[in-house]
């Protein structure tokens, strides 16, 4: 199946120029590389192995910009693009600061890359990758990790996330920006917030303010991200065109603690209060601080001390009301039930300045079972008073590493979050979102690698994924011990990281009479159809699964639309 996937420069062709540059080699880490601007973009060869190489932009004497970048020694991976044209000179120098053992990279005058610097036109986006999800999110290249200030507004999902410009490798973060109409299908649009002199521009989140409480305007978007420089800050930027380009705000950072992680900010309105709310991860423990403008803020408290799980570091928080109840989301790493990343939350109540739980300190309640889900987040102002949520699909353990080269990580499926009880304790159901009901397509009784299977399960059930070299995936749900497993263990691909193959159990909170599963590509994520149970694994066949087996069970499979 075909990805449908629009951007902002996909072409089917890259036009390449000759053009004047004039490289100096000053020393075994530094070189300068003048050039005269005849096109769009200078196409940079990247070597993933290599280390990085710091790059400043210099027009008219003035830095313009700076990033890092794998500059390729003696074999070219991959080419990212440099948007030249927009600084607006005609003549540019590279002053380029390299890193790395030159014993064992040789000589820099001999580096691949200065002779493979290319300027073109245009840059060729479409998706030249085996393992690239056809109906989840990806950017069209480079690095992307957590989902950040997501929100809908006049029919438009706007997805945010933290984006590598210039390699498929962690670096440069940047708000790359993402826009959908049905949560499916994703163009990509022009990066929404860079770097600047405060530091990277780290996770955080963005809300519609309809009633100019910030005084950027009725219906502004603001965006409160963490400021990642020599400490982490609080920044927040506005938008009066929709969420497509961000103004920063001139007195930022508007807020500060003296703590080394303090970072990724939830913002939402509290209707009994009538203000801001905002919710931090700090080390270990969450602090909460309300607002009437955005922009002066007043902590409130602080939770998370002997809660849940403390084995990692505490990131990306997310506060959110069901009624009377309230769920603190919180993305933990590593400490997840299968090592590496996850998402833990905590059921209880809030008023406004202090969350209580209502579960022992010692519960861990988490809301994906597999190895590859996390920083999970929720869109501002959903239609419907709908609550939707959507993950990076990865792990810190293998992320930077997983078979891919043009692009790193996609999101989940979108799920409908909401409470259910087991018991004397409330959990979160998580439930494909409608949309993906609307993305199935004809029944089919063909396994593929992108399509939807439902098993309406009797009892206990078995299901079986496979392919002619071998490669499989297990299923199995035993009805008297009320767990769901998924062994990936020879799965395909895994060699990459010792910490990849596995096999992740979970509880299934009562019967499960039906499961959906999701596969595309690289990733199958598994449902209980009532949301009781989820669990998200990757997966890299060297062919498609084209084979299953089930016991217990009557199975449909459903394409998705292309």
């Amino acid at each position: 199946m075909k990805k449908r996937f629009i951007a902002m420069l996909t072409l089917l062709t890259v036009v390449v120029s000759a053009f004047a540059q004039q490289t100096q080699v000053l020393s075994e880490n530094h070189a300068m590389v003048k050039i005269a601007v005849a096109e769009q973009y200078l196409l940079l060869p990247v070597q993933e192995r290599e280390e990085n190489a710091n790059v400043r932009i210099i027009a008219d004497n003035n830095v313009v910009q700076t990033f890092n970048v794998r500059l390729a020694v003696d074999k070219v991976d991959y080419y990212v693009p440099l948007d030249i044209k927009r600084f607006g000179s005609k003549q540019l120098l590279l002053d380029i600061t390299l890193r790395g053992d030159k014993r064992t990279t040789g000589a820099v005058k001999d580096f691949a890359c200065w002779k493979d610097l290319k300027q073109s036109a245009t840059f060729d986006t479409k998706n030249t990758e085996k393992y690239r999800p056809a109906y989840h999110h990806t950017p069209l290249y480079g690095w992307m990790n957590d989902p950040n200030g997501m929100f809908f507004k006049d029919g438009v999902w706007h997805l945010y996330f933290q984006y590598n410009p210039y390699g498929s490798q962690w670096e440069n973060m940047t708000w790359g920006h993402s826009t959908s109409k049905d949560l499916i299908h994703w163009t990509q649009q022009p990066n929404a917030i860079e770097m600047d002199a405060l530091g990277q521009i780290f996770s955080g989140s963005a809300v519609v303010d309809k009633n100019n409480t910030a005084g950027f305007g009725a219906g502004a978007i603001i965006a409160m991200y963490t400021s990642a420089g020599q400490h982490q800050t609080q920044s927040i930027a506005y938008s009066t065109d929709g969420g497509q380009t961000f103004t920063k705000y001139a007195d930022n950072p508007v807020i500060t603690f003296a703590a080394p992680d303090f970072r990724d900010p939830k913002v939402f309105w509290h209707e009994e209060t009538a203000k801001w709310i905002v919710v931090l991860a700090a080390g270990q423990e969450i602090q909460i601080y309300s607002s009437k403008n955005m922009k002066d803020w007043q902590y409130e408290s602080s939770f998370g001390k002997e809660y849940g799980n403390h084995d990692g570091v505490w990131e990306c928080p997310d506060l959110l009301k069901f009624g009377n109840e309230w769920v603190l989301l919180l993305n933990i790493n590593p400490g997840g039930p299968f090592g590496g990343s996850a998402t833990q939350y905590f059921t209880g109540t809030f008023d406004g300045h202090k969350f209580t739980c209502n579960s022992k300190p010692s519960t861990t309640k988490w809301m994906d079972y597999g190895k590859d889900h996390y920083a999970t987040v929720t869109f501002s102002n959903a239609p419907d008073n709908r609550i939707v949520a959507l993950a990076w699909m990865s792990n810190w353990q293998y992320a930077g590493v997983v078979p891919t080269k043009q692009f790193r990580s996609a999101n989940s499926v979108p799920r409908d979050l909401k409470l259910f009880k087991d018991g004397d304790e409330t959990y979160l159901a998580c439930i494909p979102s409608p949309e993906m009901d609307a993305a199935r397509g004809a029944k089919t009784k063909k396994l593929s690698d992108v399509c939807e299977v439902v098993v309406d399960v009797k009892g206990s059930a078995e299901i079986i994924l496979s392919n002619t070299k071998g490669e499989q995936v297990t299923m199995k749900y035993d009805d008297k011990a009320r767990t769901f497993a998924m062994d990936r263990r020879n799965s395909g691909l895994s060699n990459f990281s010792e910490a990849f193959a596995a096999e992740t159990t979970c509880p299934t909170h009562g019967a499960i009479h039906q499961l959906r599963i999701f596969i595309d590509h690289s990733s199958i994520e598994a449902f209980d159809s009532e949301g009781k149970m989820v669990m998200t694994n990757l997966v890299f066949p060297t062919e498609p699964y084209n084979t299953i087996k089930v016991k217990g069970g009557k199975t449909t499979i459903f394409e998705i639309k292309n």
